[in-house]
């Protein structure tokens, strides 16, 4: 009890810090945000039939069990907004880099059983407006490098590892600043070394009538004659364009060997960017059935109905809490094998009104057809939801199976969602990331985290009343 006593204080002082940037009402803690509590679950005075709320301890799926009170440091008003799952120490298992909002980002030191613990000072003690990070060898060294994007003070950072849990700065390597709110890392050239692409926004401030300014993206080109060093490529390799970009995916979209560019845009409509294959990338947007008008914050690409070709996945907002404006409805556009990707939403998606800030692909029931975690938030309001679970038929058809799969404390303002197998049963792990929530860990070997719980005696115990 003394737990979730310490993490209520934490988000009634966020719950203040929330309604200075977002004008959301205080009354989010009556609202769920309880349940974002780590190892806690609430249920109502209806159906508990206590004086007020029960709290109960959080049992896992059979899919996965929520692992973030003894497996996560426990920071319930973090802001983590993108996590990427690395081998930094080459101790043959993964740890986790986490990019920090208003913050210091953070790297968390896996045990080898998924019990992750902070490095503190791993990237330094300067706190950023980091949205994104990725990690690549980047200077052709062996070991896993780092790179992170910030929107509001515009610090791109490069953290160049040495294999055995160190970083060195080396950001003065970047070439250019931007407003970057979107990440991704991959070989565009073919000349077999890593390069960066940055999606930049141009917002002034955060208010309904912000004006937005021009943006470009950014093409860092990762200079052969000095591996991890860059190349700032974007005048004669993108195209000319306000971009407004909050998501970015690097993918052979059209079949021909190459990287090409997904991009999600707040503020435009998506764009489809085809690479000729020496980096050169041509707009091809036209070739993209978008049938609604969308504030898109993340995409992800992915063959959803196994069919050989990647299809594309885009996570909506209404608004960025400013009240009700666009769709927020996720959406599916299939690859036709042509090139052109048609909106199949309608017969393919959970329709909802939830808006959604991220989420990922991973196989949670483990029959080789990918599946989607979407984060869920209810705008206006900016009040936290479960994050939905939805199943993949291998047609490409989605259900919700949120009860069967999600363990019920996975209740937050979820945000990029990071993957990988981090305890070596050989699947997928997710960590969810939580702005001004806790940042949740689900673990796949639900039978063996279970083994390692201490027991919990529920709190109207008679054995409880004594202590």
């Amino acid at each position: 009890m003394e737990f979730c006593s310490f993490a209520l204080d934490a988000l009634m002082t966020e719950g203040h810090l929330m309604k200075s940037r977002f004008n959301a009402p205080v009354a989010w803690l009556t609202s769920g945000l309880f349940s974002v509590l780590s190892g806690c679950s609430w249920a109502d005075q209806e159906k508990s039939g206590s004086d007020a709320f029960d709290i109960l301890t959080d049992k896992p799926t059979e899919f996965f069990a929520d692992a973030t009170s003894t497996n996560v440091p426990i920071a319930p008003s973090l802001h983590a907004t993108d996590s990427v799952f690395i081998d930094v120490d080459k101790d043959r298992d993964l740890d986790v880099v986490v990019s920090v909002e208003h913050g210091v980002n953070r790297l968390y030191l896996n045990d080898g059983q998924g019990r992750l613990v902070e490095q503190p000072g791993a990237f330094g003690k300067g706190i950023h407006d980091s949205e994104h990070v990725r990690a690549a060898d980047l200077n052709a060294d062996g070991n896993m490098d780092v790179v992170f994007v910030a929107e509001a003070d515009e610090i791109h950072q490069l953290f160049l590892g040495d294999g055995k849990g160190g970083f060195t700065d080396a950001s003065e390597r970047l070439p250019q600043t931007s407003q970057g709110n979107a990440l991704a890392l991959g070989d565009v050239n073919g000349d077999k070394l890593p390069d960066i692409v940055i999606g930049s926004t141009g917002e002034t401030a955060y208010a309904p009538d912000a004006k937005i300014i021009p943006a470009r993206n950014l093409l860092f080109l990762n200079d052969p004659k000095r591996p991890g060093y860059f190349i700032n490529a974007t005048k004669t390799h993108l195209p000319d364009t306000n971009d407004q970009t909050e998501g970015v995916a690097l993918a052979d979209m059209d079949g021909d060997g190459d990287l090409d560019m997904v991009l999600a845009s707040p503020a435009f409509p998506n764009r489809l960017l085809i690479n000729d294959g020496s980096g050169h990338f041509k707009d091809a947007s036209s070739q993209l059935d978008l049938r609604v008008p969308m504030e898109s914050r993340e995409v992800q690409v992915v063959d959803v109905n196994q069919d050989g070709y990647l299809d594309i996945v885009f996570f909506n907002i209404t608004s960025n809490n400013f009240g009700w404006d666009k769709d927020p409805q996720t959406r599916i556009l299939v690859n036709d094998g042509k090139g052109h990707f048609r909106d199949e939403t309608a017969g393919r998606l959970p329709a909802h009104k939830f808006s959604s800030w991220g989420g990922t692909v991973v196989d949670f029931n483990h029959d080789g057809n990918p599946d989607l975690l979407v984060g869920a938030i209810d705008v206006p309001g900016f009040v936290p939801l479960q994050v939905r679970a939805w199943q993949n038929d291998g047609k490409g058809q989605f259900r919700d199976v949120t009860g069967d799969v999600m363990p019920g404390s996975t209740v937050g303002r979820s945000w990029s969602m990071g993957r990988g197998d981090l305890d070596g049963d050989g699947r997928e792990d997710v960590f969810i990331g939580g702005w001004g929530t806790q940042a949740r860990l689900l673990l796949s070997d639900t039978n063996a985290y279970e083994a390692t719980r201490p027991a919990v005696t529920p709190l109207n115990s008679p054995k409880a009343e004594t202590q």
